[in-house]
């Protein structure tokens, strides 16, 4: 599908240089981007002693709530002629709902983007990627350091295991996929079987992209006792991929998010862009 809104998550202290990334996709591309703010607040005081620390608290939620509407009106500024159009807004929800809220906001965006910065908070790095992965419907893009972002990749490797995850995030990016030069479909020890990969791993999956005028290559590759990751990594960095595709495995269970270890493993380090989708 066709990205029309971008949608980038920020932090009050810091994270023009995330904002302006995001804008420079949107210029690539010609979106909206929507900016929004986050600052989680702190809990209530309780017990006995809450009577007395609650006016500090109350004192310390009307800053954070100032600090907010400051720094809206700062990346207003800040966006203004950066991005063919672009809007700011804030949140300030308890940790327990940050998630949910983030993934509320995501649901009116194409993709979410986190960049460099917001990866470097670990409270809020979280939540935005479980709102966006698991409230959303709707995928997500890393940026880590000293890479160079795109929405019009020349080379791009799909993490592809004929799972439910792996076919969403073929969805999600079939718009970028014909503008590539190449896509590399690439499996690592993929099985010949009649329930995922049938008689010939990949092959309907290429066809499938074929027909969408992409130019795609299968790539079938051993892991050799290495793991999937650094597969995948490996061989990225071999055909000088700019983005990588692949899906995010996991599933929510009332407050409880659990992510299959080769989505955790790139969520926690990830070497260049990532698509994700589930």
């Amino acid at each position: 599908m066709a990205f029309r809104t971008i949608l980038a998550v920020t932090e009050t202290n810091k994270g023009d240089d995330d904002l302006k990334l995001a804008a420079d996709l949107c210029n690539e591309i010609g979106a909206h981007l929507a900016a929004l703010v986050v600052a989680i607040a702190a809990p209530p005081p309780v017990g006995e002693y809450a009577a007395v620390v609650s006016g500090a608290w109350l004192e310390k939620r009307q800053a954070d709530e100032n600090l907010l509407k400051k720094r809206t009106a700062d990346l207003s500024t800040l966006l203004a002629g950066r991005a063919p159009s672009a809007d700011v807004c804030s949140e300030y929800p308890d940790a327990g709902w940050a998630d949910d809220t983030i993934g509320r906001r995501a649901r009116y965006a194409d993709i979410t983007v986190i960049g460099p910065e917001l990866l470097a908070n670990e409270t809020l790095k979280s939540k935005a990627i479980e709102g966006a992965l698991f409230s959303s419907g709707k995928p997500l893009l890393l940026i880590p350091e000293g890479s160079r972002p795109t929405l019009k990749p020349k080379r791009v490797l799909i993490a592809w295991d004929a799972r439910l995850e792996a076919s969403r995030a073929v969805r999600e990016s079939l718009d970028l996929l014909p503008g590539a030069d190449e896509v590399n479909l690439v499996m690592v020890d993929p099985v010949a079987d009649e329930y995922r990969h049938g008689a010939e791993p990949g092959a309907a999956a290429a066809a499938y992209l074929a027909r969408h005028g992409v130019n795609v290559t299968v790539d079938r590759l051993p892991s050799l006792d290495h793991s999937v990751v650094d597969v995948l990594r490996r061989h990225a960095l071999d055909i000088a991929a700019d983005l990588m595709v692949m899906g995010a495995y996991g599933h929510s269970r009332l407050r409880e998010r659990i992510f299959g270890g080769v989505t955790v493993s790139m969520l926690e380090d990830p070497s260049m862009p990532i698509l994700m989708a589930r």
